[in-house]
């Protein structure tokens, strides 16, 4: 668990919980509507393997503020986690807490040996948190996404060498 030292309360980053799964699915139904459901990513999420020691939420004191999940997948035959969905209430959006919930979702798969994070995402918000969409160009998502749009983040040195193929099954 990671706690800031200016909440009052302390805000609190921990892993996911069994009893966290109705309260993360109504704030992914406020963040993204309906229209998740048909996204590139939702694809990935249907045959990946749900992580939630590596999936983090962040509350402060009964609210959730925000979450991250993780899901074990492999592109080719390399073992990756795929990040997502990230959603963070709109009223702490500019607090910085998508950010640290991304950050505790990637210290937690470089310590379980995952050697980098796949994602769909906008590269100028994650591009400050270690994610490019360079090492990601020859990453084939199970259905049409925008490449540019395809980001990864090393967690070991080497960790995106000779990354490509499709993203399939752990």
């Amino acid at each position: 668990m990671i706690a800031t030292a200016s909440a009052d309360p302390p805000l609190q980053i921990r892993p996911e919980q069994a009893q966290d799964a109705a309260p993360i699915e109504a704030l992914l139904d406020r963040a993204f509507g309906p229209g998740r459901f048909t996204k590139s990513s939702e694809r990935v999420r249907e045959f990946a393997t749900f992580r939630p020691d590596l999936s983090f939420c962040a509350w402060d004191g009964a609210t959730l503020l925000g979450s991250v999940r993780m899901w074990a997948v492999r592109v080719g035959h390399k073992p990756v986690v795929f990040l997502g969905p990230l959603a963070v209430e709109s009223e702490a959006r500019k607090s910085g807490v998508g950010g640290l919930m991304v950050q505790a979702a990637c210290q937690a798969a470089a310590r379980a040996g995952f050697p980098l994070v796949l994602l769909v995402g906008d590269e100028p918000y994650f591009q400050r948190l270690g994610f490019s969409a360079s090492p990601a160009r020859d990453v084939r998502m199970p259905s049409p996404v925008d490449q540019r749009r395809v980001l990864v983040r090393e967690l070991a040195p080497g960790g995106a060498t000779d990354l490509a193929g499709d993203v399939v099954a752990p």
